[in-house]
């Protein structure tokens, strides 16, 4: 189910170029009826190339279903749920740059797609849950990545989780034991065993980029926060569903309640 495009005409495109250069750089190159947004893009047709590897692992038809879209950044993303009929799509963004692109991007496109400007550790600000979450190259940019992840399963998640990081080290993983003996030191020594890499100054000249998870550390944290994973069909991405939270002893957890934030 694709959603109507609206059609760009020649006359229009110099305009519509003129203003996706009056706003500033694009991370992300989408095609606004032959005017692209980044067409110079280091990674070549991002996020296209990205998302032509796991699309066929989120439902084809939307149709009836909202979807948050969390670090939205150019709108690319959203843009792609609302292709698919999506009845509801809203993307935040804490970076107003980002914002306006997206906002320009969908009404090039005559989408109806709502932006807003919020951050991922307020999503309990929006009041409701949505049927898939996508949550892309946002966690590695993030101070306090596990209360992200437990913030949107508590307030936003209701059944379908999207997420990407950025990885690093190996990707195979091992199976994590219910517990480890004081002592027992070698596991933190296997490339395998999960872990997050800290980034104290700058990666890639970005000084956003805190924290980088091998494979093993992103499965063990989408677990530990109530995500089961489902389908790994990128080497980033994993598409999960919102379960309960783990229960016994090896789970520790503070319930965040929304009164905790008004």
């Amino acid at each position: 189910m694709n959603a109507q495009i609206a059609e760009i005409n020649t006359d229009d495109r110099a305009h519509v170029a003129e203003q996706v250069r009056g706003l500033g750089e694009w991370f992300h190159n989408i095609d606004l009826g032959g005017v692209e947004t980044a067409p110079e893009h280091f990674l070549g047709d991002f996020p296209r190339v990205k998302w032509e590897r796991f699309q066929h692992a989120i439902p084809a038809d939307l149709r009836g279903k909202s979807v948050l879209d969390i670090g939205c950044n150019g709108g690319f993303y959203s843009i792609e749920m609302k292709r698919r009929g999506a009845h509801r799509v809203l993307g935040i963004d804490f970076d107003e740059r980002y914002l306006a692109q997206a906002h320009f991007a969908a009404d090039a496109l005559g989408l109806d797609i709502e932006f807003r400007k919020l951050s991922v550790y307020d999503v309990h600000k929006l009041g409701e849950q949505f049927d898939i979450v996508l949550f892309l190259g946002v966690f590695y940019h993030l101070r306090h990545p596990l209360l992200a992840l437990d913030l949107i399963h508590e307030h936003v998640s209701r059944d379908l989780f999207v997420f990407q990081s950025l990885q690093r080290g190996t990707d195979a993983v091992e199976p994590v034991d219910d517990d480890y003996g004081f002592w027992h030191t070698d596991a933190f020594a296997r490339p395998t065993f999960p872990k997050m890499y800290f980034i104290e100054k700058r990666y890639a000249g970005d000084p956003t980029n805190w924290w980088i998870p091998n494979r093993a550390g992103v499965e063990a944290m989408l677990r530990s926060a109530g995500f089961e994973i489902l389908e790994h069909p990128e080497n980033e991405v994993f598409v999960c569903r919102r379960r309960s939270l783990p229960s016994g002893p090896r789970a520790i957890y503070v319930p965040i309640r929304r009164d905790d934030y008004d």
